[in-house]
């Protein structure tokens, strides 16, 4: 009878130890509203689960004592122990991080669920991963809609990336809320911010318009980096990489931690160097940040530079076909200095103000600081095209200098409650640069002439004003409205002689009004709908005035979405379609120093449907698919060719450098706990160089490629010394797959090869990117 009695107990407690409960809750911030996407982990189980649109969460559990940890952007991390024997419900409460940049800029330039936008984030925990060296376009590559590509093939130097089929010239970015792409040409020059993924707090990545925001409009998207946080206790790290083609990366970061509980002092030293896969096309990038910060309760006051010295051999002349086929790895240039050599220093204070429960303000200031110039050795030149400083038939070595300086003032207030949200805020820049080339040496000069004449010469004004009002307010319990209103004011104006001996002489103002709406409706806690309607207007480029464009472009852009949130399932799916008037389309050649020209397309569209997912098929095993497919169109084209004065009509083209089909994926593998295998791959379809679709030749085509990376991240944890030691390991396109990701194409017309007719003949470029090549590097985090 004992017997029976305990086995029956040792049945009852086994049982009992092994029933599952359910662990529920809901997470909300100081004023009771929930957080969306707040993170839940169990640190003993490696188990976690994202809150959904009304902040719940759930969670199965066994018997016994767990540590839950719980953190969203921008709020206090907090972890506690609790006993789970019985279901248990629990309200979160998480308080806003004072000494956390993000809630400076999030009301200001930032989206969550709640508003109608399309975006993607990407933390500083998933930039560590892959950051071996490569730039920040190299490591967004496989967010949704992303291509990147670089000159020098290896990912490193210039770097470029695209988003739904638009370049860098149109996708916007910020540097905590300080517009970065340049003022005249409108590009954001990478090969200027060496290593600034380790400065990196976090980025949102928005497709389409986005939402209100600082500098010129997004006709693809916008990219909103935030820069590190203020680090509550002191830290030291030391990062070291290598790789093929000579691929180096040494990095030095500190953080006082907070002293007296108020200031923080951090910064961060670089160098990056790689000989770059194509042949002599290296790039030498020295780099720093350096941030000091004073916070309490209700302020936050961050002053911030940084910025460094690159010098970079040029490829972008890229290959042609005949030069790709022969030896892929060769460079034209042969001049030993044929450098890019340019320094950049930004200086940032920020100043944020919690007013009381409701009110808050942010204040940005800026300056930027550029110089540099592009060293070039040029053969057999005409003395008219160097102002008369040489003689007919000499070889020369010329510079063109950038000298420029950039000032901005953001001013934001937000006002919150239960159920609105509005934002307002003004924002003015002002850029000046002078532009000028130099002779310094020349095999036979003009008399009277020096070394270091100038042989042209023009500065450049440009003024940026804009105010904005948006707000987020419910209509319902399920239905919210979103509503966003921007003025912007510009005017630029230029004067002297471009780098091709031309005249240049503008003066010009526009005016533009934003206008956006949109809707979000709450299926239930795991499901919402979104649309939305935004306007961009923007005015043309540099280039654009050299090339007799002046007229600005406009976009209309209509957005239609789902969002899906469960304990394993991230689902984000959206159509968009992305009208356009008069869009400055890249013709698929390029200037005389690389950069793209553009041309006025008259009628044009985008129409996309992408899906970007974060599957969790176990503990061990996750898998983060995105795709877009899309369709992007000239409407009614037209090519004037072979002496012909009457323009042929060509329909419905294809709009350059645009892929039909974009595929991404990264398949992850934690086999045990502090050990990571991530497999990546990235598919791109088709793409047109030109805008003709091969009406000339098919010489503007490029091939669809498929390419595959591996990184491998293990990090140990001594007692001794260290906090961790991270090693990381990176195989780029581990299949050797021989591809080109980006070209140029060009046409003239030729009357030399049939005297007395014209005839128009094409040529294009490409750039081969690196077959397979790796980086290893490892971490020490004091």
């Amino acid at each position: 009878m004992k017997k029976n009695i305990f086995f029956l107990f040792l049945f009852t407690s086994i049982l009992v130890n092994a029933q599952s409960f359910t662990l529920t809750g809901k997470v909300v911030d100081e004023d009771k509203q929930p957080l969306p996407g707040a993170t839940i982990l169990v640190k003993e189980t490696k188990k976690g689960t994202s809150t959904d649109f009304e902040g719940k969460f759930t969670l199965e559990l066994s018997k016994g004592v767990y540590t839950i940890e719980v953190s969203f952007i921008g709020y206090k991390t907090i972890s506690e122990k609790i006993t789970i024997s019985k279901n248990e419900e629990y309200v979160i409460q998480l308080n806003p991080d004072a000494t956390v940049l993000e809630e400076v800029l999030v009301s200001a330039v930032r989206v969550n669920a709640d508003v109608p936008v399309t975006f993607s984030n990407l933390s500083k925990k998933e930039i560590a991963k892959r950051n071996l060296g490569q730039d920040i376009p190299v490591l967004l590559n496989y967010m949704p809609s992303v291509v990147s590509s670089s000159d020098a093939g290896a990912g490193v130097g210039y770097t470029y990336m695209s988003v739904r089929g638009s370049n860098g010239e149109r996708i916007n970015v910020t540097v905590n809320g300080i517009p970065y792409n340049d003022a005249e040409s409108h590009g954001s020059f990478w090969v200027n911010l060496g290593d600034f993924a380790s400065s990196t707090q976090n980025l949102q990545l928005q497709r389409g318009v986005g939402t209100s925001t600082n500098g010129s409009g997004a006709f693809g998207a916008s990219l909103n980096i935030l820069t590190d946080a203020v680090s509550e206790e002191p830290s030291a790290e030391i990062s070291n990489s290598f790789g093929s083609f000579g691929t180096r990366k040494h990095t030095v970061k500190f953080s006082t931690g907070k002293l007296n509980n108020n200031i923080e002092v951090a910064g961060r030293l670089s160098n990056i160097y790689s000989d770059g896969y194509v042949d002599r096309a290296f790039a030498d990038l020295k780099s720093y940040y350096l941030q000091g910060s004073y916070s309490d309760e209700n302020t936050l006051i961050k002053a911030i530079t940084f910025g460094g010295k690159e010098k970079t051999y040029q490829a972008w002349e890229g290959l042609t076909a005949t030069q790709l086929k022969e030896n892929r790895r060769q460079n034209p240039y042969t001049y030993e200095n044929e450098v890019d050599d340019y320094n950049q220093n930004h200086y940032q204070l920020h100043w944020n103000e919690k007013l009381n429960k409701n009110w808050s303000t942010n204040l940005g200031l800026n300056y930027t600081k550029g110089s540099g110039f592009f060293e070039q050795y040029k053969e057999d030149e005409d003395a008219a095209d160097f102002n008369n400083l040489i003689v007919d038939g000499t070889d020369v070595i010329v510079r063109r200098w950038l000298d420029n300086d950039f000032y901005v003032v953001n001013f934001n207030t937000n006002y919150k409650t239960d159920k609105l949200n509005f934002i307002s805020g003004i924002s003015y820049s002002n850029y000046s640069g002078d532009h000028f080339g130099e002779v310094i040496w020349g095999e036979d000069l003009a008399p009277n002439t020096n070394i270091r004449d100038r042989y042209y010469f023009s500065d450049a004004k440009k003024t940026d004003f804009s105010i904005f009002a948006k707000a987020t307010f419910d209509i319902s319990d399920k239905l919210a409205a979103y509503a966003d209103l921007q003025g912007r004011f510009v005017g630029y104006q230029t004067k002297g002689i471009t780098s091709k001996n031309a005249a240049i002489d503008v003066n010009t103002d526009f005016s533009f009004f934003n206008p956006k709406f949109g809707l979000t409706y709450k299926i239930n806690p795991n499901n919402n709908l979104y649309t939305s309607f935004a306007v961009a207007n923007r005015e043309p480029n540099r280039n654009d005035f050299e090339g007799g464009v002046t007229t600005p472009e406009t976009l209309n852009d209509l957005e239609f979405g789902w969002r899906l949130k469960s304990e394993n399932i991230k689902l984000n799916t959206n159509i968009y379609y992305m009208d356009y008037k008069n869009q400055l389309v890249l013709t698929g050649a390029l200037d005389d120093v690389g950069a793209p020209i553009r041309a006025t397309s008259g009628s044009s569209y985008r129409l996309g449907l992408e899906i970007d997912a974060d599957i969790t098929l176990s503990e061990k095993f996750s898998i983060k698919p995105n795709a877009a497919f899309s369709s992007n169109k000239n409407r009614d084209f037209f090519i004037t060719r072979d002496g012909n004065t009457t323009p042929e009509s060509l329909g419905n083209t294809n709009l350059s450098f645009s892929p039909d089909v974009v595929v991404g994926n990264m398949f992850v593998f934690k086999p045990i706990e502090n050990l990571q295998f991530t497999f990546l791959s990235k598919y791109v379809g088709k793409q047109y160089m030109s805008n003709f679709n091969s009406a000339i030749s098919d010489n503007d085509v490029l091939d669809g490629f498929f390419t595959s990376d591996l990184n491998i991240v293990y990090e140990i944890e001594p007692n001794k010394i260290f906090k961790s030691i991270v090693f990381s390991a990176l195989v780029n396109n581990i299949f050797n797959k021989e591809y080109v990701d980006r070209g140029y194409y060009y046409t003239y017309d030729d009357t030399w090869s049939s005297p007395g007719t014209t005839t128009t003949v094409d040529g294009a470029g490409y750039y081969p990117q690196a077959t397979r090549n790796f980086l290893v590097g490892v971490t020490l985090k004091f």
